[in-house]
């Protein structure tokens, strides 16, 4: 037994190895570089060790207008991909023929490169001398007036950006519900049916407990994939998000470390760990919310 035991170490030690120089050692210098106050990063050294780079990105309009463009991207796509990936799963689950064509459809804008779907994103809100823009255009079609969503007002970026999270991240979605479906047993619907159960009721009472897991699981990783959004933005309103007042929190974090305002490791790991600490917090609320509304099988 204990012979088993070594070879099972054994056997894992690659990927423990791997783990501690590339998740665990990082994590540790980040939050020891966080708490060294004036590091400077061609000697090594620093004044001291306090709590000043929290303070300082705490104060500073950049980083709290980052940490407000995140929270609303979180909160807006977040449910509302999952809500209109399940809508559309249900419907894709409905469907008998073409099915396969469908899911395919719906699948390939996960494959496409998030820089050239921003691209495009681009070409079709933005307003020129030229051409007020395909979205402009539909919009014209029903009375009203043209909006710079690239360069206009904040709201019409932040619908822009908010748009442009949904459609990437919903295909994913929709992969995972589509196959959660068709998991579950016809017998339960066969048998609600027998006793006349409304569709509404089915879906409540059979269909969305035995989905659960999946839509925990989509909620959980949406939350964090939407706390690190930073390629959507640039891809969308360039590379100085500041200046166009969409940044993100790890936009905020690359600034720091490599932008117009770079040299600074201090500030940036400080803002990972705020970072890391709201999407722990958040990660746990959920995890114990899912006590009580996931059901696993």
């Amino acid at each position: 037994m204990e012979k088993n035991n070594y070879k099972g170490w054994l056997y894992l030690l690659p990927a423990v190895l791997f783990l501690g120089v590339f998740l665990v050692y990082p994590l540790i210098d980040v939050f020891i570089y966080s708490i060294e106050e004036g590091y400077n990063t061609a000697s090594g050294t620093s004044f001291g060790v306090g709590l000043y780079n929290f303070h300082y990105i705490l104060q500073d309009p950049h980083f709290l207008q980052a940490l407000k463009n995140t929270f609303l991207l979180v909160l807006v796509t977040v449910p509302l991909s999952t809500g209109i990936a399940l809508l559309i799963s249900l419907g894709l689950s409905a469907v008998k023929k073409l099915r396969s064509l469908f899911q395919t459809v719906f699948f390939l804008p996960y494959v496409t490169n998030t820089l050239a779907v921003g691209l495009v994103f681009m070409l079709l809100f933005r307003q020129t001398p030229y051409s007020p823009g395909l979205f402009n255009t539909l919009l014209g079609l029903f009375g009203i007036a043209p909006v710079d969503f690239i360069t206009g007002p904040y709201w019409a970026k932040m619908f822009t950006l908010c748009f442009y999270t949904v459609w990437v991240v919903m295909p994913f979605k929709i992969l995972v519900l589509t196959g959660a479906l068709a998991s579950v047993k016809q017998d339960y619907y066969n048998a609600a049916r027998i006793d006349g159960t409304g569709k509404l009721r089915i879906f409540t009472k059979i269909t969305l407990p035995m989905i659960s897991p999946s839509v925990f699981y989509l909620i959980i990783t949406g939350f964090i994939g939407a706390f690190k959004a930073y390629s959507d933005a640039v891809a969308i309103f360039g590379t100085d998000l500041n200046a166009a007042g969409m940044n993100t929190l790890v936009g905020y974090v690359y600034d720091m470390l490599y932008g117009n305002a770079g040299g600074y490791p201090s500030y940036a790991s400080a803002a990972a760990v705020v970072l890391f600490a709201i999407v722990l917090t958040i990660t746990v609320i959920n995890l114990l919310v899912s006590r009580k509304h996931v059901h696993y099988n």
